[in-house]
């Protein structure tokens, strides 16, 4: 009994470390010290929306930034969608035009891209909302019948939504404006929200869309984590408190690397323990964690029930990813940045994309368990 006594502390610590959290997708490390995607000043783009106030001919659609990816494991290989800004506009965040490029890989390390834009303003019916900022940080799931789904930033230098959009080949997109749009008698119609991850389940190394109490759920959102809900994974209805207002899942912690806000990270994945969300968190410079940088970008994990995508159950002890790199810590966004997008399950591991710094693409990777 004495030595059983003597034990119980040990445990405790193994507990409060995170020893005992097996539902986290895994430890992430670096399997290369460099980003996997830059930008590429060479490469060109005949844009369909010819603004000469804006550019003059082809843009460089990559010489700027690449970053923000999603990941779709497809034939065998890794596909990534990821943001592009252009050399147009002012040299200021969120002042280029962003369009989404596409890499494949055989390792998931690296990567050859196609030459143009697979997804990008053009002149149809979302001009109005993807001109002239463009359309941004894309996730992406694939339903049953193998059709992919893509939720992505539609902003116009003056507001932003998430848009959604489907294809069969990633080549291809058909485009259905905002996810919220006539919902709840059309309340949502002019709310500024971003961020969508559609919750999925791993079937091989496919991350197909879940459906839960017979309908499909989305975390969404900066600031706080919201709900949503959709019958067919096109039209989307915000989770309300019974007051009428969206229901708030994660909100910030004082202390922690999301003391600033939360804001959904890559596709939440639906496991036998719960609902796995990776999610990025912004540091708060005079309440934040005080091993980070003021309004640096980390990634964590928190966990939610299986049946309940509301009920959160716990966070992980430690932070997922965090800017240590020199690439994750200079660019674009000075304070650096890790945010997380993308996530495959790929060669019996997980490859964890995220946007270094709003500059380059990066890749950790952690084993099955």
């Amino acid at each position: 009994m004495n030595r059983l006594l003597h034990l119980v502390p040990f445990l405790l610590l193994c507990a409060a470390s995170g020893l005992a959290q097996q539902w986290t997708i895994g430890l992430f490390t670096r399997p290369v010290n460099a980003p996997v995607i830059i930008p590429d000043k060479a490469t060109l783009f005949s844009d369909p929306i010819q603004d000469p106030a804006i550019h003059d001919g082809p843009v460089h659609w990559e010489a700027l930034h690449t970053f923000n990816p999603a990941a779709v494991v497809r034939n065998g290989k890794v596909f990534v969608l990821y943001r592009a800004e252009d050399d147009t506009g002012r040299m200021q965040i969120g002042l280029h035009t962003s369009r989404l490029g596409l890499a494949q890989s055989d390792d998931g390390l690296h990567f050859t891209r196609l030459p143009e834009p697979v997804f990008y303003p053009a002149e149809d019916a979302q001009k109005s909302r993807e001109w002239p900022g463009g359309v941004e940080d894309p996730r992406i799931v694939e339903s049953d019948d193998g059709t992919y789904v893509l939720t992505y930033t539609q902003w116009n230098r003056i507001t932003y939504s998430i848009g959604i959009a489907t294809s069969k080949d990633l080549l291809h997109w058909t485009k259905y404006g905002p996810a919220f749009l006539g919902a709840a008698g059309g309340k949502y119609d002019h709310l500024q929200y971003k961020s969508g991850g559609i919750v999925t389940h791993l079937a091989g190394d496919r991350l197909l869309a879940a459906k839960i109490n017979g309908q499909y759920w989305m975390y969404w959102g900066e600031g706080a984590l919201h709900l949503a809900t959709s019958p067919d994974l096109i039209h989307w209805t915000p989770v309300e408190t019974p007051a009428g207002a969206p229901l708030e899942v994660l909100t910030r912690r004082p202390g922690h690397f999301d003391s600033g806000f939360p804001e959904v990270g890559p596709p939440p994945v639906l496991t036998s323990v719960g609902i796995v969300v990776l999610y990025n968190g912004k540091n708060d410079p005079a309440t934040g964690d005080p091993t980070l940088g003021a309004n640096a970008y980390a990634a964590g994990e928190a966990l939610f029930k299986a049946d309940n995508p509301a009920a959160f159950i716990e966070h992980q002890a430690q932070t997922a990813l965090k800017p240590e790199m020199p690439y994750e810590k200079t660019g674009q966004y000075v304070a650096g940045t890790t945010f997380a997008e993308g996530l495959v399950h790929f060669h019996h591991k997980w490859f964890l994309y995220y946007g270094c710094a709003d500059s380059a693409v990066g890749v950790v990777t952690a084993p099955e368990k």
